[in-house]
């Protein structure tokens, strides 16, 4: 069968789609996946090997153009449109399909169950080995563990680069160095700080003081290689992001840092290892911390 699977947006909501992309190939291995994706997802998606086309959503009519021409040649089984925009549903209404699967945004349940919905409508059976996505890329990662916890400190530590109403957790110099101290006490594992593609300038001034032993500081790594690092760790500290999704499809440990005005249960429900922490004046904020590592026996 043909499935056609919209997914506009960025790698953090593509990692759910995973889910859905490993259930419909373990039950119909002749299927043809097609996804229709955005620039922000595109080189992620396009490591999976169980996505047999992909097509690039640009915001030009010379594009939806030619997207239209590339999908009008092929008739779908079904259309399933995950990422529940209008852009994709007036693309897919201008194709061939026996059947559309679309999301209802106004009924409350999680992204799991909404996953598990689509896979019983399309006549399959969910099953939580789903979950283990990143196994189903082209180049498979390094399955042993590294003796490392990863602290990823990147914009969503500040309001200035990140969501302005959520509670402000940015620590100064002084209480950052304190808390990475604390953790080196409390872990007694070497430590990796990651920071995406932009560090943080706190994080910048303790870097160049060349202060801490067993503890690396990695800049400017792009998604690939914040993957394989929290892939081979041993624990993840982080605000909630991409990479939460990383650690939770490979079992690993984490603390996830969320803000209680929003509800992360709804994308993180079916997380495994799962331990989380509410934003809160980084004071407060290092103490659950380290009550959380507590419990996980670090």
């Amino acid at each position: 069968m043909r499935y056609l699977i919209f997914r506009t947006d960025r790698i953090g909501d593509f990692l759910l789609t995973c889910i859905l992309i490993k259930n419909i190939k373990f039950n119909d291995p002749n299927s043809f996946i097609t996804i229709v994706c955005s620039n922000k997802n595109y080189d992620y998606i396009s490591k999976y090997k169980s996505i047999d086309q992909i097509i690039i959503y640009k915001k030009n009519i010379f594009s939806y153009f030619f997207n239209f021409l590339k999908l009008f040649k092929k008739k779908f089984d079904y259309s399933i449109i995950h990422d529940d925009k209008d852009r994709s549903k007036i693309l897919n209404s201008l194709i061939k399909k026996e059947r559309t699967i679309l999301i209802d945004k106004n009924e409350k349940k999680t992204k799991i169950d909404i996953i598990k919905n689509i896979i019983a409508d399309i006549g399959f059976n969910y099953s939580k080995n789903d979950l283990d996505i990143l196994y189903i890329k082209n180049n498979l990662l390094d399955t042993s563990k590294g003796d490392y916890v990863v602290f990823h400190y990147d914009e969503k530590w500040s309001i200035k680069t990140y969501v302005s109403n959520y509670t402000n957790i940015e620590p100064s110099v002084d209480e950052l160095v304190k808390f990475i101290e604390e953790l080196q006490k409390k872990i007694k594992l070497k430590i990796l700080i990651t920071t995406g593609s932009k560090p943080p300038e706190n994080l910048v001034k303790i870097f160049s003081s060349n202060y801490f032993k067993n503890v690396e500081f990695l800049f400017n790594q792009n998604f690939f290689e914040l993957e394989k690092i929290v892939f081979n760790s041993k624990l993840l500290i982080s605000c909630h992001g991409a990479v939460s999704h990383i650690a939770a499809a490979k079992n690993i440990r984490q603390i996830d840092i969320i803000d209680k005005s929003y509800d992360y249960s709804v994308w993180s429900s079916h997380f495994r290892n799962y331990n989380y922490v509410y934003r809160k004046k980084f004071v407060y904020l290092s103490e659950d911390i380290y009550k959380a590592l507590l419990k996980l026996s670090f």
